[in-house]
């Protein structure tokens, strides 16, 4: 499973009940369903982000001798992956929750980090020397593991929401 979006959509029962809510429900019932399907897909956002955050990399250390100090940069890059992770809800034509990480929130040379990551090899030049190289290791998979995890559970709530809302308009 590849970092970028985790989406239940499509299935038949969605289509069919996004296209009686435009008949017989009219915008609150719209908006119910829309609040339900979210808050569904509200804890795995929140533990993606708690994931993230808590991700452990760790180095090789520095060789004998070599020169070091602090970073170069303020930016910490846990904390801006964390906050570009987003979810949102469609009800139209093709209805669902997706949450996924949106690499526009992210400076331009770390939008591939939360896949990079993900895959647990992080390699990168020493403080933006090009000629000098560095292999960090992630583990584990954040977004894998978080996803396989919840994913149990929010099929069992979209069911339930879907139920709910088949019984109101039929």
């Amino acid at each position: 499973m590849a970092v970028g979006s985790v989406q239940i959509t499509g299935t038949g029962q969605l289509i069919e009940l996004s296209r009686r809510l435009k008949t017989a429900g009219g915008p609150r019932l719209k908006a119910n369903f829309a609040r339900r399907i979210r808050r569904a897909a509200e804890p795995l956002h929140n533990d993606l982000q708690d994931a993230i955050r808590s991700v452990n990399i760790t180095s090789p250390g520095r060789a004998q001798g070599s020169r070091g100090g602090p970073s170069p940069t303020t930016r910490p890059l846990r904390a801006m992956i964390a906050s570009a992770i987003r979810i949102s809800v469609r009800t139209g034509a093709n209805p669902g929750a997706r949450v996924w990480v949106d690499k526009a929130a992210l400076p331009s040379d770390l939008r591939n980090m939360a896949a990079v990551i993900n895959e647990g090899r992080i390699r990168h030049p020493v403080y933006g020397n090009r000629r000098r190289w560095v292999t960090q290791w992630a583990s584990p998979p954040w977004w894998d593991t978080t996803v396989r995890r919840h994913t149990p559970r929010m099929r069992a709530e979209v069911e339930k929401v879907l139920g709910d809302v088949r019984r109101t308009i039929t």
